[in-house]
């Protein structure tokens, strides 16, 4: 059996998410990549804020007790000259030095990535004759990183093995306090005169 090695660029997979409008049940993504072959190893790369709240606490927990090997790297916070703040992590160094310590161990590596930066570990692996599977989806993955794989795979064409169905990303839940939906922008009535809404 083909062993397999899972690399999750939390962040990456978070923001095409979004993109895509449904969110992904990890441990169907388990199940899914795991079914190529024997899966190895499973790692999870994210960012996390300090101090970190109990939902991001809840989530890691999660991924641990599925089977995933968590990475965090702490959220840093710059602000630049127009006094705007930005929050980020890269976390590229460790997928990079896990990618690479443990090839021993895989025969493929699946990347869940777009990111252009793994175009030349993607390159090592290969000449040491491991196949690279990337998946994402077009509108964020790099040519490069798409061009240096074995193969690739666009979330849309395994939706039905990974979605979390019916699970709204956190940030389309913003509007909406506990146990109440905010107010429509359509009304499916029409209003009378004495309707002050």
């Amino acid at each position: 059996m083909e062993r397999i090695a899972l690399f999750i660029d939390g962040a990456n997979v978070y923001a095409a998410a979004k993109r895509l409008g449904w969110n992904f049940d990890h441990r169907k993504i388990l199940e899914h990549f795991g079914g190529y072959g024997t899966l190895h190893n499973a790692f999870y790369y994210t960012a996390v804020p300090l101090p970190m709240d109990d939902k991001q606490k809840r989530f890691i927990d999660a991924l641990t007790y599925m089977g995933y090997t968590v990475r965090t790297r702490p959220l840093r916070e710059s602000t630049d000259e127009h006094g705007d703040t930005q929050r980020r992590a890269s976390l590229d160094i460790e997928i990079v030095t896990d990618l690479l310590t443990t090839d021993a161990r895989y025969d493929t590596a699946v990347l869940l990535t777009g990111d252009g930066d793994f175009e030349r570990p993607v390159e090592v692996l290969r000449a040491r004759g491991k196949r690279v599977i990337v998946a994402s989806i077009p509108e964020m993955t790099s040519y490069e990183l798409r061009n240096a794989a074995d193969q690739y795979i666009d979330f849309k064409d395994i939706r039905e093995y990974v979605e979390r169905p019916g699970y709204r990303l956190p940030s389309e839940q913003r509007g909406e306090t506990r146990g109440e939906s905010t107010r429509p922008y359509y009304v499916t009535a029409p209003l009378s005169d004495a309707d002050d809404r």
